[in-house]
């Protein structure tokens, strides 16, 4: 699978193309409304990746094991230097945070498989922003089995990020008004 793999990402170089649950999946470049939300998101994080000297990657891959899928996630932070797979693959537990914006094509992925595997490779953060469903996911405390905890709130409700950010973001800034 993984030959089929590297060969999709040779054929649609322009899009994402992920290994996921044992899937490729191709899709289109996220629209203009998935980009504001990573861009405000970005906005709201900015002076304290920069304060740290943190590094912000909008389309790597995270290695999650030799044998495991390869997600890219809509926005990652990791910490100067992180440790690399490769060219293209930041080590899921070398993240400092990892961000993903649900769109119609990714909702089970979103919501169900990329919870477990980010926490089978030791992502500590995955913040996961559905503007369907309004609703913003916090997940912490990666395990073997899944995360440990989970922070769900509404869209326009603040959203405390824990160690190393200690940072509460403003989501409602995240979607129009």
């Amino acid at each position: 699978m993984q030959e089929s793999y590297k060969r999709a990402c040779e054929l649609f170089p322009s899009h994402r193309v992920e290994f996921i649950d044992g899937r490729i999946v191709v899709n289109d470049v996220p629209t203009w409304d998935h980009n504001k939300i990573i861009s405000r998101l970005l906005k709201l994080i900015i002076s304290i990746v920069t304060d740290r000297d943190w590094e912000i990657g909008t389309n790597i891959k995270l290695f999650l094991g030799a044998q495991a899928d390869r997600y890219i996630p809509d926005l990652t932070i990791v910490p100067p230097h992180p440790r690399m797979w490769g060219d293209d693959e930041v080590y899921g537990e070398d993240t400092n945070l990892v961000v993903e914006v649900v769109s119609p094509s990714s909702v089970h992925d979103d919501h169900a498989v990329k919870p477990r595997e980010y926490a089978r490779a030791g992502v500590p953060l995955y913040l996961l922003i559905d503007p369907a469903q309004s609703i913003a996911i916090l997940f912490s405390l990666p395990a073997e089995k899944g995360y440990q905890h989970r922070t769900q709130v509404e869209l326009g409700t603040a959203l405390d990020l824990p160690e190393p950010w200690k940072l509460s973001i403003d989501t409602g800034k995240l979607v129009e008004a």
